[in-house]
C-alpha cells in the first residue's frame, strides 16, 4: 500500500510540474497599436536636382533638289493600257493626256494616240527625245511653269507637226533650236532667254504669234535677220526686256507690237512707214521723250490702239484719224491743243463721217492738265465717248 502510494505522489508531481511549465512559455500577445487617422499636411515637394542644360542641336539644312519635291502624284488605273500612271486619260478626250500638277520630275512616255500634251506645274528640268519616239501625232504641248533649262533639239525631230509651243515660266536661256516648220504659237515669256540662236526662226512661215516676255533680251541680241522669215507673223511680245532701241527687221505684216516695260528713248523716223496692218503699239514704261519721238511718227492709217503711258511726253504726239484708243496717261503734258492735234480742219465739211476721227478713248490722268477739257478737242473728235484728265 505504501509503494502505491508513493507511485502516485510521484505522478501528480509530475503532472504539476508540467502545468507551471506550460504557463511560462506562454507569453501574453502584446496588444496591437492604433492606426493614425490620416493627416491633412501634404507631404513636402520632392525637390529635384536643376537639370543641367542641353547643347543646341544645330538645325539641318535645307534638302537639296531634287530630295525636296514633293512625291508624285498617281492617278488610278486607266482604261488605256498605255496611259502613264502620272497622268489622266479621259475617255471623254482620248487624244489628250493630262500630266499637269502632278509632281512629275521626267516626262512619261507618250502615247502614240496623243494630240493635246498638258505638263505644266510640275517639276520638269529637261525635256529629251525618248519620251516622245512614238507622239508623231502631237500638236499641243503645255509645258509652262517648271524647271527647264534645256529642250534638246531631237524632240522636234519626233513632232513634226507641232502647232503650239507653251514654254513659259521656265529657266530657259536661249531660244530652243530645231523648231518645227509647222508652228503657229511660240510662248516663252518669263525665261531668261538672253540669246536666239542664229537661224532660230528660219523655217517658221507658219508661225503668228511670239511671245518672248519678260526675258533678258538686248539691242545686241536682236539681228536685222532675226525675225525676216516670220512672214505670218501677228503678234510678237518683247515687253519686260532690256531694250533701248526699237528692235530691227520686224515684219510687216504685224498686228500687235508689245514694247512695254523697256528702255527705249528713241524711235525711227520712219519706223512704222513699212507696216501694212499695223493696229496694235504699245510702249508704256520707257524712257519717251518729245525728243525721241518724231512729230508724225504715229500718223499710221492702220493704227487703232496707241499706249505711250508712264514716259516723259511733254506734249501729245500727232497720230492718224482712224486711231481709236490713246493712252498717255503718267506723262509730263501740261496742255492740250485741240487744233493742232486735230486731223482735219476745223471748218472740213462734216457731212462726210469718214473723214471724222473715230478717237472713243483718251486717257491723260497722270499729267500736268486740269479740267476743262479744251472745247476745240470736242469739236474735232466729236466720237470721243471717254476721256480720264
Amino acid at each position: 500500500m505504501k509503494a502505491g502510494a508513493g507511485l502516485f505522489s510521484a505522478l501528480a508531481l509530475f503532472l504539476l510540474i508540467g502545468a507551471v511549465a506550460t504557463q511560462r512559455g506562454r507569453q501574453p500577445k502584446k496588444p496591437k497599436p492604433s492606426r493614425r487617422p490620416p493627416t491633412t499636411r501634404r507631404p513636402p515637394p520632392i525637390t529635384r536636382r536643376p537639370s543641367v542644360p542641353q547643347p543646341a542641336i544645330p538645325a539641318q539644312p535645307e534638302p537639296q533638289e531634287p530630295t525636296d519635291f514633293p512625291p508624285p502624284i498617281l492617278g488610278p488605273p486607266s482604261i488605256y493600257p498605255d496611259c502613264p500612271r502620272e497622268c489622266t486619260c479621259s475617255p471623254s478626250y482620248p487624244n489628250a493626256l493630262n500630266c499637269e500638277n502632278r509632281n512629275i520630275r521626267v516626262i512619261p512616255v507618250i502615247p502614240s494616240r496623243t494630240y493635246y500634251l498638258y505638263l505644266q506645274n510640275n517639276y520638269i528640268s529637261e525635256v529629251t527625245a525618248e519620251p516622245f519616239n512614238n507622239a508623231t501625232e502631237v500638236r499641243w504641248i503645255n509645258l509652262a511653269n517648271n524647271r527647264i533649262h534645256r529642250i534638246d533639239k531631237q524632240v522636234f525631230e519626233k513632232i513634226p507637226a507641232l502647232l503650239y509651243l507653251y514654254a513659259q515660266k521656265n529657266q530657259l536661256n536661249e531660244v530652243p533650236s530645231g523648231l518645227p516648220a509647222s508652228l503657229e504659237q511660240l510662248r516663252l515669256g518669263r525665261n531668261r532667254i538672253s540669246k536666239i540662236p542664229a537661224g532660230a526662226f528660219n523655217k517658221l512661215e507658219n508661225l503668228t504669234l511670239l511671245d518672248l516676255y519678260n526675258n533678258q533680251l538686248s539691242d545686241s541680241d536682236i539681228g536685222k535677220n532675226t525675225f525676216k522669215d516670220l512672214k505670218s507673223l501677228m503678234q510678237l511680245n518683247l515687253a519686260r526686256n532690256t531694250l533701248k532701241k526699237m528692235p530691227a527687221g520686224v515684219p510687216s505684216n504685224l498686228i500687235q507690237l508689245f514694247l512695254d516695260k523697256n528702255h527705249i528713248d528713241d524711235i525711227p523716223k520712219d519706223y512704222f512707214g513699212g507696216f501694212t496692218h499695223l493696229a496694235f503699239v504699245r510702249l508704256n514704261y520707257n524712257q519717251l521723250s518729245d525728243k525721241g519721238v518724231p512729230k508724225a511718227v504715229f500718223n499710221v492709217s492702220t493704227l487703232l490702239d496707241l499706249q505711250l503711258a508712264h514716259n516723259q511726253l511733254a506734249s501729245v504726239p500727232l497720230f492718224n484719224g482712224h486711231l481709236e484708243h490713246l493712252h498717255l496717261n503718267h506723262n509730263s503734258i501740261e496742255s492740250i491743243n485741240g487744233t493742232q492735234l486735230c486731223p482735219y480742219s476745223l471748218h472740213a465739211d462734216l457731212s462726210d463721217h469718214s473723214v471724222v476721227p473715230r478717237l472713243r478713248y483718251l486717257r491723260l490722268d497722270g499729267n500736268h492738265l486740269s479740267p476743262p477739257i479744251p472745247l476745240d478737242v470736242i469739236m474735232c473728235f466729236r466720237h470721243l465717248h471717254s476721256i480720264v484728265i
